[in-house]
C-alpha cells in the first residue's frame, strides 16, 4: 500500500526521448546516396554549361554550341567551382539521414603539421616518377587537355577563375565524396579499409575521363596515396590539402609548358 501512494505521489513517468543511434550507411547506403552525390555534381556542373549554350549567340545548332562551349577554359573551370554546393548539399543529405555530425563523419578534423609534409613529400615522389616514367616512354609530361584549357582560360582572362576551380574547388568536392564519404561508409562494410580504398579510387579516377589511359594510371596510384593517408592519419583535410597541392603544381607545370611553346 505503501509503495502503492508513494507512486502516486511521484506522478507519471518523464517522457524521455529516445534518440536514434548515430550510424553509418556501409556498403550499399554508401552506393546508392554515392550514385545520388554524383548526379547532384553532374547536375550542378551542366547548369553551367547549359547557361552558356543558351546565351551562345550566332548559333542555331545546340549540339555544335554545347560542343564549343564545354571545351572553353571558362566554362570548365566555372562549372567546377559550382558543382561543389551541390555536392555538399547532397552529402549533407545522405550524413542527416544517419544521425551523425557532418564533420564527424566526413573525417574533417585537423592532424599534424608532420602528417603534411608526409603526404607532401610522397605526393612528390609518386609525380615525379610518372614524370620519369613518361619522358622514358616519350610522352608528355602535361595531358594535352590541361594545356588547352589552360590557354583557353588565358584567353579568356579567366586564369584565376581556373586556379580557383582546380586547386581549390576540385579537391575539395572530390575528397569529400571519395575518401570522405565513399570510404567512410564502404570501410567499415565487409570490404574493410583496403577495399575501401581500392573501390574509391577507381570510383575517383573514373571522374576524369578527359585523359588517356596512361594518366588515368597516373591518377588511380594518386587515389590510392590519399585513400592510405586518408586511412592512416584519419583526415580528410589532409587528403583535400594533399590533392589541392598536386592540381596546383599540375597548373604550373602547365603554365610552364604552354608558355615555352
Amino acid at each position: 500500500m505503501d509503495s502503492l501512494n508513494t507512486d502516486l505521489l511521484a506522478g507519471p513517468p518523464s517522457l524521455i526521448p529516445v534518440q536514434r543511434a548515430p550510424r553509418i550507411l556501409e556498403f550499399w547506403g554508401t552506393a546508392l546516396w554515392g550514385l545520388i552525390v554524383f548526379a547532384a555534381m553532374f547536375v550542378g556542373q551542366m547548369a553551367v554549361v547549359g547557361w552558356f549554350v543558351l546565351r551562345s549567340e550566332g548559333s542555331i545548332d545546340m549540339a555544335a554550341a554545347a560542343i564549343r562551349v564545354v571545351g572553353g577554359g571558362l566554362t570548365i573551370s566555372l562549372s567546377v567551382i559550382t558543382g561543389l554546393p551541390a555536392v555538399l548539399a547532397a552529402l549533407w543529405l545522405a550524413i542527416r539521414t544517419t544521425g551523425t555530425p557532418f564533420s564527424e563523419y566526413l573525417a574533417l578534423r585537423g592532424t599534424s603539421w608532420i602528417n603534411f609534409i608526409i603526404g607532401t613529400l610522397a605526393l612528390a615522389a609518386l609525380v615525379i616518377a610518372w614524370d620519369g616514367l613518361s619522358r622514358a616512354a616519350g610522352r608528355e609530361v602535361a595531358p594535352g587537355f590541361m594545356t588547352d584549357v589552360l590557354r583557353s582560360a588565358r584567353a579568356d582572362g579567366a586564369l584565376w577563375v581556373l586556379v580557383i576551380a582546380f586547386c581549390v574547388a576540385a579537391p575539395v568536392s572530390e575528397e569529400l565524396f571519395a575518401r570522405g564519404f565513399l570510404y567512410r561508409g564502404w570501410s567499415e562494410s565487409f570490404l574493410g579499409p583496403a577495399g575501401a580504398i581500392l573501390l574509391s579510387s577507381v570510383i575517383w579516377t573514373s571522374l576524369h575521363l578527359q585523359y588517356d589511359w596512361f594518366f588515368f594510371g597516373e591518377v588511380f596510384s594518386i587515389g590510392l596515396l590519399l585513400g592510405y593517408l586518408r586511412y592512416r592519419y584519419k583526415s580528410t583535410w589532409l587528403t583535400i590539402f594533399v590533392h589541392g597541392l598536386n592540381n596546383l603544381a599540375a597548373v604550373a607545370q602547365t603554365m610552364l609548358i604552354a608558355g615555352s611553346n
